[in-house]
């Protein structure tokens, strides 16, 4: 990946197999558009009444030029399907932004 990667974590445990996922689902990205400049992904555990589970939030910023891309999701109690849905957003987003470029060529 030659994206610079920002990764933050708020009230989650760092780990090796989290970092591998986020890189591979980052590096995915540049097939969509060659040209990203810097991404920066944060996940936070929101924090809760007790008994009420955990809620996960997944922020995705893709700089790109001219602008930023960002995509954010919410899950109730499972990390990696936040993860999953905000850079599926963040690619539908990206997809969207090189159509308008290649147009505008």
């Amino acid at each position: 990946m030659l994206t610079p990667l920002q990764i933050s974590l708020s009230g989650i445990a760092p780990s090796e197999a989290l970092e591998t996922a986020i890189r591979d689902k980052a590096h995915k990205l540049e097939h969509f558009y060659d040209r990203i400049t810097g991404c920066r992904v944060a996940l936070t555990l929101e924090a809760r009444d007790q008994g009420q589970g955990r809620q996960f939030s997944v922020q995705v910023g893709v700089k790109v030029p001219g602008g930023t891309i960002e995509a954010t999701r919410e899950h109730d109690g499972n990390l990696h399907v936040a993860l999953r849905d905000a850079f599926d957003a963040a690619r539908r987003q990206l997809q969207e932004y090189a159509r308008e470029k290649r147009a505008q060529a």
